[in-house]
């Protein structure tokens, strides 16, 4: 039997920001998905970080899943040709769904929603509801500050060193795959 294609659930931006860094690394790592023959999990929107990295996924050939709410529906538009796209009722079903689809979560950079949905996966791994790792791609610092908000938090004595400690922060794209490879297995056939 084979085993099943390890699903990451990706959080990013519905849009593109102003570092076109960010938009190669959301198309490279939709690449890098489809070759490894993974299954991506994503918000389901065709705009910003979140259509480059589904589009260059389906592009490369993997499975994509699309979780997105009927409110954002008209302002986001369901990109078309995903292997499936799931309409939801709100943003809390999207998040659950997003939650229980993954293997693992990748945070890319974005915006408010990007940080609800990353905190949304921290503090359910604080609480021990899931052990599925979460990445963050900080390229050129971008989490810098969120990371000194949660040290300072530590120091503080609200958050624990060990839950800090559970987040794998990559400062490049190639380290952020190989940590995917070395917690998910390498290409399944």
């Amino acid at each position: 039997m084979t085993p099943p294609k390890p699903s990451l659930t990706v959080f990013c931006g519905s849009r593109h920001g102003q570092d076109p860094a960010h938009i190669d690394d959301a198309a490279a790592l939709g690449r890098w998905i489809g070759e490894q023959s993974w299954h991506l999990v994503y918000g389901g929107g065709n705009v910003g970080l979140m259509g480059e990295i589904a589009r260059a996924a389906l592009q490369a050939g993997a499975e994509v899943t699309g979780i997105i709410p009927e409110s954002l529906m008209k302002r986001e538009v369901g990109l078309d040709g995903l292997s499936r796209l799931e309409v939801v009722s709100d943003m809390a079903v999207r998040k659950q769904a997003l939650i229980e689809l993954a293997d693992a979560f990748v945070v890319l950079p974005g915006g408010l929603g990007t940080l609800d949905e990353f905190f949304e996966v921290a503090t359910l791994l604080q609480l021990d509801y899931h052990r599925k790792p979460i990445l963050l791609l900080n390229r050129d610092g971008f989490w810098d500050p969120l990371i000194a908000l949660v040290q300072r938090q530590v120091h503080a004595g609200f958050v624990s060193q060990k839950e800090l400690d559970a987040w794998h922060v990559l400062a490049n794209l190639e380290a952020l795959q190989a940590r995917c490879l070395a917690l998910l297995g390498p290409k399944t056939s």
